[in-house]
């Protein structure tokens, strides 16, 4: 599983479901989260962060968000080569379920359908690590 140390940069456009993601990643024992109300103000935070040298390790993202949606953020993050092994969770909603291949084309880590159990949630997370360490 990810470090409890692991910088995560929560991004939904609204803030209870930010803050029940943060609440799910802090009962897992996760310390250091970031937030962002949308893709173009996450994007910019991923970049600062490393520019500040305390980069972002792991993006948890909506998918359907106003200025920049999940999947042109996550698109945005795989075309940079700074940035495009972050492993990068996208939360979508029963309805857009048949757009998940786009996102899975498009190189998301794992996608997560709402609403979400707190098993489940944690499931998906030591998944995409499992595919981050044997990465290396």
């Amino acid at each position: 599983m990810f470090p409890p140390t692991t910088k995560i940069l929560v991004v939904d456009d609204m803030p209870t479901i930010r803050d029940l993601v943060k609440n799910q990643l802090r009962a897992m024992g996760f310390k250091n989260i970031v937030e962002a109300a949308d893709g173009e103000v996450a994007l910019n935070t991923v970049i600062s962060q490393a520019a500040a040298g305390t980069p972002i390790e792991l993006i948890v993202s909506d998918w359907n968000m106003p200025k920049m949606t999940g999947l042109e953020f996550l698109k945005q993050i795989r075309a940079s080569d700074q940035f495009a092994k972050l492993p990068f969770i996208l939360l979508t909603s029963e309805s857009e379920r048949d757009q998940v291949t786009e996102a899975i084309m498009a190189g998301v880590s794992q996608y997560v359908v709402k609403p979400f159990a707190a098993k489940a949630f944690e499931e998906k997370l030591k998944g995409v690590w499992a595919k981050v360490s044997a990465a290396g």
